[in-house]
C-alpha cells in the first residue's frame, strides 16, 4: 500500500511511544503493542467507510462497514485487522482501509494513531 507523507505529529509521537509501542524492541513486540493499545482504546462496534482498494479485501471505495471488533491477536502480527460485519458473517479487513465514524473520542484517536503510523511509513 503507498503511503503518503504526513508531517510530524509531536502529541501523537509521544502517545504512541508511550502507550503503543513502549518498551518494545522488535517487530513481535511492536505488534503486540499496537494489538493492546487499539484493544484499550477501541469502543467496538463502531462504523466505518472504506477509504482504498485493496486486493486482499472486498470492499469499495465508500463502503460502510459495522466494525465488531479487532481480529484474533496472531492475525494483527503484519498488519491490524479488523472484523467487520459483512454480508451474513463477518470479514476481517485491515484497519488502514477504513475510516471511522463515531463520536467516540478514544476510538478516532486509536484509528488516527495507526492512521498516522502507516502514513508515515513506520512497521512493526
Amino acid at each position: 500500500m503507498a503511503t503518503k507523507r504526513v508531517p510530524t505529529d509531536s502529541e501523537r509521537e509521544h502517545r504512541i511511544l508511550y502507550e503503543a509501542v513502549v518498551d518494545c524492541y522488535n517487530e513481535t513486540e511492536r505488534a503486540t503493542g499496537w494489538y493492546y493499545y487499539l484493544e484499550r482504546a477501541l469502543s467496538f462496534p463502531f462504523k466505518a467507510r472504506c477509504q482504498s482498494v485493496r486486493n486482499t479485501s472486498p470492499l469499495a471505495v465508500g463502503d460502510v462497514v459495522h466494525v465488531a471488533s479487532l481480529a484474533d491477536e496472531e492475525d494483527c502480527m503484519n498488519e491490524v485487522m479488523v472484523n467487520v460485519e459483512y454480508g451474513q458473517g463477518t470479514l476481517s479487513v485491515p484497519l488502514a482501509q477504513l475510516t471511522c465514524i463515531t463520536r467516540r473520542k478514544s476510538t478516532l484517536r486509536g484509528v488516527g494513531d495507526w492512521h498516522y503510523w502507516v502514513a508515515r511509513g513506520y512497521s512493526y
